[in-house]
């Protein structure tokens, strides 16, 4: 997990220096920063994918009781 976070690190100052160089594509900076975010995003509900599901579903739970 240590060299997963590593990987992350350096691929987002990898997007920051495509995005602060001006003679760069920046469009290829903003690509990289959102594939970074979906990839992180997909890891991220892949873990705690239980949780997130018991928490919607407490939250789903407490405001039917508090329409019914």
């Amino acid at each position: 997990m240590r060299t997963l976070k590593n990987k992350m690190m350096l691929a987002g100052l990898k997007a920051k220096n495509a995005l602060a160089n001006k003679s760069g594509d920046q469009m290829t900076g903003w690509l990289i920063v959102v594939l970074i975010v979906v990839v992180v995003g997909a890891v991220f509900m892949t873990l705690y994918q239980g949780s997130i599901t018991q928490i919607w579903n407490s939250i789903v739970s407490k405001i039917t009781g508090l329409l019914g």
